[in-house]
């Protein structure tokens, strides 16, 4: 179980700062005493639960298909072809 404190405005209801110490909330709370107040907040960490279990990594659609080929680019047929028009002058 863990817990935290809430200093809130009394006059608005704005949460002003949450405490991970209750020193803290007492000391902001002491800078304005009539207009501020502290309040403890809990809650639970809930319970993990690690399962484990093996199953084949492809998908279901993929089982009975075959291998497929993987094309290879060729380097001389990636390149751009040289320019033949004339140069821009600016």
């Amino acid at each position: 179980m863990n817990e935290y404190w809430i200093v809130t405005d009394n006059r608005t209801g704005r949460v002003i700062a949450n405490c991970g110490d209750i020193n803290d909330a007492i000391m902001l709370v002491s800078f304005d005493t009539y207009y501020r107040s502290y309040r403890r907040h809990r809650f639970l960490v809930d319970q993990v639960i690690d399962i484990s279990f093996t199953t084949d990594k492809q998908l279901s659609g993929q089982l009975g298909l075959p291998i497929g080929k993987v094309n290879t680019l060729k380097p001389h047929k990636i390149r751009l072809p040289e320019g033949q028009q004339q140069p821009v002058k600016v």
